[in-house]
């Protein structure tokens, strides 16, 4: 299963943002899956859980005590069982002779329970693996969303300006000054709520691993560098390796185990005794023993081999459920993958070089007097819902990404990043 951690790891690493780490060591996902994985509380109940199933493995390997007794009879009666004269003293030891192979059973199923402890572990450790990535994502959308809004307070600073000179030099009245800085002051407004959402997302990521203040910051990437992923058939190949379907693997031999127990309960045990009695009045000894077996061992067990059966035989629907549930979820990933992936890439190829010469333009015909200040500023406004646009396909790509990679286990190494186009930087 190692090769999954590598699988969640290789997403993340194009999903870091783009913007300068100001810590002095930047948290990588490796650092932070590797504080999950020695913090989190679910994984280290797992050691618990198994020392409780080690101890019901040895209990199970016991076999059945051994009862020493003694017993007196004919003793502090009247006549001649009056005192100890006529006194018998038996001294016994006995136990019961399991049959049916009920201690091997009770072996397997408490061997099972254990061997799939491991599976549920992994399964455990890879779905808070994947969430490490969620909110990894999260705070590197809230940074590059600060980045975005950035920029658009640098475009619309230009705006400002050059809104001024028109109203210095009587071209434009001045309600256009105040719109271009209520615009100006609504994009500072993005940019702290992108900042307010990173701290948050940094306490939301620390939280998996008890950390109360964090300050550390994440390292650099590019989320717009999407892999190319495999056709959906596929995938769905690969599916059949998810630890969520392996369990099912651990829980058929712990419902074969718990069927061969209740089988074995149809075969009765013997119980036997041994022992020597001493008769006080003739001071001789002699041996005893007895045998007993229950009846009808058979129809008592019935039941429960009846029950045991039928869960065995529902395992199978139990799987097959889960299979189609695993599938559909592998197939909506999928979709989502390719369609922002198709809208990343077009955004960047055709959408944003475009409106970067047009708003260009509008800023030299603005500057030249030909044309309005709210073809100016419509045109920024569509290039910023444009970039917005193309980061929230991406991050869309990322999740549906690790999602993927959480089914299959198979690495998606992103290829050369997305370039920025003439015109428009990223």
């Amino acid at each position: 299963m190692r090769f999954r951690f590598a699988a969640l790891a290789a997403v993340v690493a194009v999903c870091a943002g783009v913007f300068p780490a100001h810590a002095a060591d930047p948290l990588t996902l490796d650092d932070a899956v590797q504080r999950v994985a020695e913090a989190h509380p679910d994984l280290r109940l797992f050691g618990n859980r198994r020392e409780v199933l080690q101890a019901e493995l040895d209990r199970a390997s016991l076999r059945p005590a051994l009862v020493a007794g003694a017993s007196v009879e004919n003793a502090f009666g009247t006549g001649e069982a009056s005192g100890l004269d006529g006194a018998e003293i038996t001294l016994s030891l006995a136990s019961v002779l399991e049959r049916g192979g009920k201690l091997d059973a009770r072996r397997t199923l408490a061997q099972s329970r254990i061997d799939t402890l491991a599976v549920e572990r992994e399964a455990q450790r890879l779905d808070l693996l994947a969430e490490v990535a969620r909110r990894y994502v999260a705070i590197v959308a809230a940074r590059r969303q600060g980045a975005i809004a950035q920029r658009d307070i640098d475009q619309r600073e230009r705006i400002v300006a050059e809104a001024r000179k028109r109203l210095q030099a009587g071209a434009s009245p001045e309600s256009v000054v105040f719109t271009a800085q209520a615009a100006r002051a609504r994009a500072e407004l993005d940019r702290a709520r992108a900042r307010q959402r990173a701290v948050a997302a940094r306490q939301h990521l620390a939280a998996l691993w008890g950390e109360r203040a964090p300050t550390f910051e994440v390292v650099d990437s590019d989320p717009l560098a999407l892999p190319e992923v495999p056709e959906f058939a596929v995938l769905a190949d690969w599916l059949s390796r998810t630890p969520e379907l392996a369990q099912f693997v651990g829980e058929r031999r712990i419902r074969e185990a718990r069927l061969q127990l209740a089988r074995s309960q149809a075969t009765p045990d013997l119980d036997w005794q041994l022992g020597v009695r001493r008769l006080q009045a003739s001071d001789d000894f002699g041996l005893i023993g007895s045998i007993s077996i229950p009846l009808g061992s058979a129809g008592r067990a019935a039941p429960a081999i009846r029950s045991a059966n039928a869960e065995l035989a529902a395992l199978e629907i139990e799987r097959e459920a889960a299979g189609l549930s695993l599938y559909s979820t592998l197939a909506e990933a999928h979709g989502r993958y390719r369609v922002a992936q198709l809208e990343v890439t077009r955004l960047g190829a055709d959408v944003l070089p475009r409106l970067a010469k047009a708003e260009a333009a509008a800023a030299k015909a603005y500057r030249a007097g030909a044309t309005s200040y709210l073809e100016w500023a419509t045109l920024q406004a569509e290039r910023t819902d444009a970039r917005k646009q193309q980061l929230g396909a991406a991050l869309e790509a990322q999740r549906a990404l690790i999602e993927i990679q959480r089914l299959t286990g198979q690495p998606f190494i992103a290829g050369t990043p997305l370039q920025p186009q003439q015109g428009d930087n990223p």
